[in-house]
């Protein structure tokens, strides 16, 4: 297959083959033809060299990023729109999908015109689902679900009888349905048996016997070189010179592919804030007869990086707004520590952008001052390349709109970032990048995210929201889950639905012990309840000890006690030992952290 765009060259003898039950991810940079590649499949454009080609029969589905067509007919009408005369069965299993993905049964007769755009991708979601067609495309398939019917989606994929097609930048939902990555590569199609991190690995291995290659080549060229320079005006070596030229013509050449390896990026860094940074205090939320919280005490601490989960409507966005200051409570206090700046971002910012500026001017448009190049460069890696940086606001897409509103976000932050859904609308390089520059910002983070590889990445607490009540596990969603794993062991009760694989296993794979004598496991269980009170201690002293010398340094900035001699010398002897005792306290947080049993 070939295809081309004016000078842009997509494909070039590009080869691939999907055969039943198949499972792939297609990857590649922004811009190198994975769309394009779709729309083919679907018969939208043509090639234009070459043939897809699809078995007799075939019937495929497709399911867009976004923009799914809005009907007048219902929800469950829509997850049925395949079948004209559905029987009590097929009914059934269009309701039993309609819930899966998050739709409750009282939303089965809205009309899908009235949905938001992201439930109205859910509902078409499932009208590809119940048809079951032969090749299920899915593009961006995570984007506009939660985490509960992502879990959800997930399990359902993995037994789907059909082929699975699909681009995603989730990662963690790549590897736990996908068996094979399609790489988009030199305007070719390469697949990659096994899961992402295979396949990056196997790329750089082909990277670096490529460049061996390249370097090898680049000497042999020079010797040559040098040795026509010095034969070719010799009439006795003249004719050896010659034909070394033509091998040296001949030569095909080793071609180094761009390297499109995740950009390193770095947000300013905040203000730094006081030890406590933000507390809610018995706080009482209602929506009309609806209790959310009931007495609620929540405190977060300078640093942290916390992950909200919960399933659907259990108060996880809520708590942010609250936390955020942009949902009011019925009762109870919210206090902000010394020197906090909060911010929260949602997907549905978009609406604050000026539509006559063009995107580098919206991200140039902050209190910080931040050198063009490295908006410019920032605006690349959330894919806003080249010269789409002028375009204006007004003619983007509700992706692009999303995406430009985290760059502003993060170019002009606040001490306190408050995060809902931040990597919709990424690719798998930019959710990367997004990563390691918040795992590199010094404030605190609370976010709510769907995309587990993203949370695994990043959180040190995860915070369990489940009716009116909040509990913090130290650990990332891993450990959170695997905690939950075992604690329903021990009680006797079926493991958490989320993230069951298709057999019911956990989809995130902790070793489990083998024949435990129970004298052992009595043991271990003590030894773990030791381990979690001396962290819980751990963190109390680390706690108590940043605020005192928070204070400390607070009594050192007035200009009164610097008259006093003794004292100023008696607070700054103390203020060097607790600037000391810190790090020892870090420390030994991180080794009981560390020590976590695996089972």
């Amino acid at each position: 297959m070939h295809k081309s765009f004016g000078s842009q060259t997509l494909f070039e003898g590009a080869n691939l083959q999907i055969n039943e039950g198949d499972r792939y991810a297609l990857v590649g940079p922004n811009g190198a033809g994975k769309s394009t590649l779709f729309r083919m499949l679907l018969g939208e454009i043509e090639p234009d060299e070459g043939e897809l080609q699809l078995k007799r029969g075939t019937v495929t589905g497709y399911l867009p990023q976004e923009n799914a067509p809005l009907h007048e007919h219902t929800v469950l009408e829509e997850a049925l729109a395949h079948h004209s005369d559905p029987d009590g069965r097929l009914t059934a299993k269009a309701k039993a999908i309609l819930m899966g993905l998050g739709f409750k049964v009282t939303d089965f007769d809205r009309a899908v015109n009235e949905l938001s755009g992201g439930w109205a991708m859910r509902a078409a979601m499932a009208r590809l689902l119940v048809q079951e067609p032969d090749l299920l495309m899915l593009d961006e398939p995570t984007n506009h679900l939660d985490l509960d019917s992502l879990l959800w989606l997930q399990d359902y994929l993995q037994g789907y009888r059909g082929a699975i097609f699909m681009i995603s930048h989730d990662r963690a939902f790549v590897n736990s349905v996908c068996s094979v990555i399609v790489s988009v590569q030199e305007q070719s199609l390469k697949p990659y048996h096994g899961n992402y991190e295979h396949f990056l690995s196997e790329r750089q291995a082909e990277r670096e016997r490529l460049e061996s290659q390249f370097k090898q080549q680049q000497n042999d060229i020079a010797a040559m070189e040098e040795f026509i320079m010095r034969n070719k005006a010799r009439m006795s070596t003249a004719s050896r010179a010659q034909s070394m030229q033509k091998r040296l013509d001949k030569l095909e050449r080793v071609v180094l592919p761009e390297d499109n390896k995740t950009l390193k990026i770095r947000f300013p860094q905040p203000s730094r804030t006081g030890a406590r940074v933000l507390t809610l205090k018995n706080v009482h939320k209602s929506y009309g007869d609806l209790k959310v919280y009931n007495g609620l005490d929540f405190e977060l601490m300078r640093g942290q990086k916390m992950a909200f989960v919960g399933h659907n409507g259990a108060g996880k966005s809520t708590l942010l707004k609250m936390l955020a200051g942009i949902e009011p409570f019925q009762a109870g206090e919210r206090t902000l520590g010394m020197n906090v700046k909060v911010g929260y971002f949602s997907q549905h910012r978009a609406g604050q952008l000026d539509p006559k500026k063009t995107v580098l001017q919206e991200s140039m448009d902050n209190d910080r001052a931040n050198p063009e190049l490295m908006v410019r460069t920032v605006l690349g890696t959330f894919l806003f390349p080249g010269d789409s940086v002028f375009k204006k606001t007004e003619v983007l897409s509700g992706g692009e709109k999303s995406r430009l509103s985290l760059v502003k976000f993060l170019l002009d932050p606040p001490n306190v970032l408050l995060m809902d859904e931040p990597t919709t609308h990424l690719d798998m390089s930019s959710v990367e990048a997004l990563i390691e520059a918040l795992k590199a910002f010094e404030g605190t983070i609370c976010c709510i995210s769907h995309d587990l590889y993203f949370m695994n990445s990043l959180a040190d607490h995860v915070v369990h929201v489940d009716h009116g009540k909040v509990t913090l596990y130290p650990g990332n969603f891993e450990y959170f889950q695997h905690r939950q794993d075992q604690h329903a062991k021990e009680n006797g009760l079926p493991s958490p639905v989320h993230g069951r694989g298709a057999g019911g296993e956990s989809a995130v794979k902790v070793p489990q012990p083998k024949g435990v004598n129970p004298k052992d496991e009595r043991r271990r269980r003590a030894a773990e309840q030791d381990r979690q009170r001396a962290l819980r201690k751990t963190e109390v002293a680390l706690i108590e000890t940043q605020a005192k010398l928070d204070t400390l340094v607070g009594h050192m900035s007035d200009p009164h006690i610097h008259s006093d001699y003794p004292k100023v010398k008696a607070i700054g002897d103390e203020i060097a030992l607790l600037q000391a005792k810190v790090p020892e306290l870090e420390k030994e947080l991180e080794r009981l952290k560390a020590a976590a049993p695996e089972a």
